[in-house]
């Protein structure tokens, strides 16, 4: 056989792998074969024949790891799956509007922007250029304006909707993809004001979550223009903080059925999110399943007072990476490269005048 020291570990062509039978064959038959002639010339040609097949099957067992690891690397992401992409389009579509897909993975097509102004509100941080979505929302939000303005409770300041063709946002919200969702923010103090001046505005918190409870500036204001929303036959449910719903619970309602729609949710201590139903001419819109029966003041809602939290706050100058959404439809890629215009985010020169509430 080989000398112990030709084959040990300080050997520079010494490996440890699995060898296969076919080597081993070979390997044995070599080693007859030296015996046989005796002679150790052959035993050196054989020792040497027995390191070459020893590299070679190193060498094969390494490209079948490599393969192997090849094969695990991830389908690369296409264009339309990413913040990127959805982020660097300024106008909507043009063609029939329609939202496609989930509320957090999907887009919308023929978008409309919310004019910046109107009767009982004002969209505020224009510069991020999400107020945009299907018509159906722009005007929900418009009569929703009209009917705060009827009812006296000042003007509500409407925050982010979607992108012009929806799809991820570069930071912020996972949701709101399918121009189906829009915050609405609950302070209602503030005057109507220039653009410049509505894009630096502050939340105020309403939210003691010291106590899970609502803070003194909590007013019947805040949760009649809830009510409102909620009452909306288009909205399908609302996000508001666990401490809202439960003030919202606490009140003398003529007719309860509108609670229903309240959701608790972490943060949305500032604001409400309203979201609407698939509509129709929407085929590939993903609708969210059906609340459960009753008010929804019971225990669930017990539960998450006993877990909410607030929003996480980031830094000024904060850039998230960007949001990869890898079960977006591929519906959405023709969406995203289809002809556009910048005309429906031009603002309307005049609000229309407030009309009865419906």
């Amino acid at each position: 056989m080989c000398p112990p020291s030709f084959l040990n570990h300080d050997s520079a062509i010494a490996v440890t792998v699995a060898v296969p039978a076919a080597v081993l064959a070979a390997m044995r038959g070599t080693d007859m074969g030296f015996r046989a002639f005796g002679g150790r010339a052959f035993r050196v040609v054989a020792c040497v024949g027995l390191a070459f097949a020893l590299l070679v099957s190193a060498l094969l067992a390494s490209g079948g790891a490599d393969a192997k690891q090849r094969k695990k690397k991830p389908a690369p992401v296409p264009a339309y799956a990413t913040s990127v992409a959805w982020g660097a389009v300024s106008g909507p579509s043009l063609g029939a509007a329609q939202s496609i897909g989930g509320y957090a993975a999907g887009c919308v097509a023929g978008a409309r922007a919310l004019p910046p102004e109107g009767v009982g509100y004002q969209v505020i941080r224009l510069s991020r250029q999400r107020n945009f979505g299907h018509p159906v929302l722009v005007d929900m939000l418009r009569d929703f304006g009209q009917r705060v303005a009827l009812a006296g409770l000042g003007t509500a300041l409407i925050g982010d909707m979607g992108q012009a063709r929806g799809g991820p946002m570069p930071s912020g919200h996972a949701s709101h993809q399918i121009g189906l969702d829009a915050d609405v923010w609950l302070r209602l103090d503030l005057p109507p004001m220039g653009r410049a001046g509505r894009e630096r505005l502050e939340e105020i918190k309403y939210v003691d979550y010291d106590r899970m409870r609502v803070t003194e500036d909590w007013s019947d204001r805040q949760a009649k223009m809830v009510q409102i929303a909620a009452s909306d036959a288009r909205v399908s449910r609302i996000f508001v903080s666990p401490a809202i719903k439960l003030a919202m619970c606490q009140r003398s309602w003529s007719d309860r059925g509108f609670l229903n729609k309240l959701r608790p949710w972490h943060g949305h201590d500032g604001h409400m999110h309203i979201r609407l139903s698939c509509p129709a001419g929407s085929p590939l819109c993903e609708q969210q399943t059906a609340q459960p029966d009753g008010d929804g003041c019971d225990d669930e809602l017990m539960s998450w007072l006993n877990s909410a939290s607030p929003a996480i706050e980031r830094p000024p100058g904060y850039k998230p990476e960007p949001r990869v959404v890898r079960k977006m439809p591929a519906a959405c890629a023709p969406v995203l490269n289809a002809a556009g215009t910048r005309m429906a985010s031009l603002p309307e020169s005049t609000p229309a005048p407030a009309k009865a509430a419906r």
